[in-house]
């Protein structure tokens, strides 16, 4: 304990308690209040988040194209209708579309030989004529009289060598019933009408396919066309 050196007062040296008390720092009043604060407002977000459930059990519900005729929850309001407090608005707008029918497809009806209409020309078949015709185109090709025979019972199938024979079904045509029947205009512009123009693209056919006339005529057995 020292005394001053002019004066008669003592001062006494401050304890340790005192020094503690003093280093301790309370906490200021506005930091107090704004904890207070933090608490009462979780506490509010909190009850407000189970009332809106409770009151409206539909508000984080997926949306339903039905639900708007179930009950009237907007006054009245279209559901897309956004109202938005202050200075600021949001229009939402609904894209309108159109269901029709998924059109029909019509199927062109299947072509004849010259295609839609066409009908077999009014001619007089001679298998007769046109049998003979081919015997001298068959020996002109260096076949035998046994090619002519497979000619001829293969033609018999086909269309009797009757000139102006015609499958209504598949569009074949003439003699040696061509598919479709307009083929045969490389061996002539009568092909509708000529049995020997007819003849000559048969044989041409009959050849480049099959070889020889009996060629087809096996075919044929074995599958019912050539």
């Amino acid at each position: 304990m020292g005394r001053h050196a002019d004066g008669d007062e003592t001062f006494a040296s401050p304890s340790m308690t005192d020094v503690a008390a003093r280093s301790v720092v309370k906490p200021p009043r506005t930091s107090r209040f704004k904890q207070a604060v933090t608490v009462v407002f979780a506490f509010t977000a909190s009850v407000s988040f189970l009332l809106v459930n409770i009151v409206d059990p539909f508000s984080g519900a997926t949306a339903s194209s039905t639900f708007a005729e179930e009950g009237d929850r907007f006054g009245g309001a279209e559901v897309q209708a956004i109202e938005v407090g202050g200075e600021y608005t949001i229009e939402v707008g609904r894209e309108a579309y159109v269901v029709e029918k998924k059109p029909e497809i019509k199927l062109a009806p299947a072509s004849t030989s010259t295609g839609s209409g066409w009908a077999p020309p009014a001619v007089t078949p001679d298998p007769g004529s046109a049998q003979a015709y081919a015997a001298g185109a068959v020996a002109a090709r260096g076949w035998s009289a046994g090619e002519f025979d497979c000619l001829v019972a293969l033609w018999n199938k086909e269309s009797g060598w009757r000139v102006n024979a015609h499958n209504a079904s598949s569009g074949a045509y003439g003699i040696p019933q061509a598919l479709p029947g307009s083929k045969m205009a490389t061996a002539g512009a009568d092909w509708e009408t000529n049995a020997a123009t007819q003849i000559e693209w048969g044989l041409g056919y009959v050849s480049n396919r099959y070889g020889t006339p009996c060629g087809a005529w096996a075919h044929s057995q074995d599958v019912g066309w050539y």
